[in-house]
């Protein structure tokens, strides 16, 4: 599917999972979907849990909402940090109240917590995270991935393929809003 033209931020932080950034990360760009790396600060290197680096171009002060069309969260321990920056919180908040796909996976949806986006909504997680989803109002679904308008949610690495697939679908779109 080609996304030319569309623009997307993945929000990083310490201790990411490797593949819930990079995946998504080069399976966005095959669409040719811009992605840019966003953080708490501008061109600093955050490394995974295994050290791979990831340079921010961005800080969540900087990041503005009509500069993009989609965000995914990737899960690790980095939305534990990412989740501390109410920005953060804000820009996730405010890609969902605009329609814009908003892609969270395994310990993301912490920051779907934060961001307060979660009541009333489907959505899954990594299991240990679902009492903490449940907690902010989501209806837990135990699925490869969860697509509720706009938001896309996803439990592990090995949904990978099915959260991008859903994630551009989404996308592709434009900006979703319940009826």
């Amino acid at each position: 599917m080609e996304l030319k033209g569309k623009r997307v931020a993945i929000l990083i932080d310490t201790l990411y999972q490797e593949m819930e950034v990079w995946y998504p990360f080069y399976r966005l760009q095959e669409a040719h979907v811009e992605v840019s790396f966003i953080a708490a600060e501008a061109g600093k290197t955050y490394n995974s849990k295994l050290g791979y680096p990831a340079k921010s171009s961005l800080s969540y002060d900087q990041a503005k909402t009509r500069d993009y069309d989609g965000v995914v969260i990737p899960g690790g321990y980095a939305p534990d940090h990412i989740r501390r920056y109410a920005k953060a919180n804000h820009f996730v908040r405010d890609m969902n109240t605009e329609g814009k796909l908003v892609a969270s996976i395994c310990h993301g949806p912490w920051v779907l917590c934060s961001a307060d986006i979660l009541k009333g909504r489907h959505a899954t997680s990594f299991f240990a995270i679902k009492d903490d989803v449940v907690n902010a109002g989501a209806i837990f679904e135990d699925s490869e991935v969860v697509v509720d308008w706009n938001l896309v949610t996803s439990r592990k690495p090995e949904d990978l393929p099915a959260f991008c697939r859903a994630s551009i679908k989404v996308l592709a779109a434009g900006p979703v809003f319940p009826k």
